[in-house]
């Protein structure tokens, strides 16, 4: 975020130098209000560049094994240009080298999925996949496993058979 404080300030002194030049050039003949407009435009375009460039960003920073199975996208009306072109917000990355198994219960799958935000710190959620019954469920502190594999005190939730976040699971190959 300090960087982007930079960049935006930056920016602003470029764009007011560029209005600076330009009116050297046409013999003073701009008028004077054109200065600080040259430098909040720049600042609009910086931020906004700033806007759709972080997603990317982010997501070639995520470390090897990591994997993108949802992005959520964002569109609001004091961002009109967001209709046309809407920009990612947050997203979602599946960690594929957490994968958990139990040798009688392959069909359940345990990941760790991981949250990002435009403005918000990762959170890291456990979720458990049942590749056979189309079921997922976050793990938090009820849920229990007994030796053969079996959970109690999962609050299942049945999705459609393209939820990425599924899909996803079931696809990771199982390593013994």
């Amino acid at each position: 975020m300090f960087y982007e404080i930079v960049a935006t300030l930056v920016s602003a002194f470029v764009g007011a130098g560029l209005v600076l030049a330009l009116n050297k050039l046409t013999g003073g003949r701009l008028p004077k209000w054109a200065m600080p407009v040259g430098a909040g435009l720049a600042m609009i375009v910086t931020t906004v560049a700033n806007e759709y460039a972080w997603y990317e960003r982010t997501r070639d920073l995520l470390p090897e094994g990591m994997t993108v199975v949802m992005e959520v996208e964002n569109n609001s009306l004091y961002r009109p240009w967001t209709y046309v072109v809407p920009f990612v917000e947050r997203f979602a990355a599946l960690d594929e080298q957490s994968l958990r198994t139990h040798q009688a219960q392959p069909a359940l799958r345990m990941v760790d999925l991981v949250f990002m935000g435009r403005w918000s710190a990762p959170e890291k959620m456990v979720v458990l996949g049942n590749c056979d019954t189309h079921q997922r469920a976050p793990l938090i502190d009820a849920v229990s496993f007994d030796t053969s594999g079996e959970v109690s005190g999962v609050d299942w939730v049945t999705v459609p058979a393209d939820d990425p976040i599924l899909t996803a699971i079931c696809k990771l190959e199982v390593t013994s």
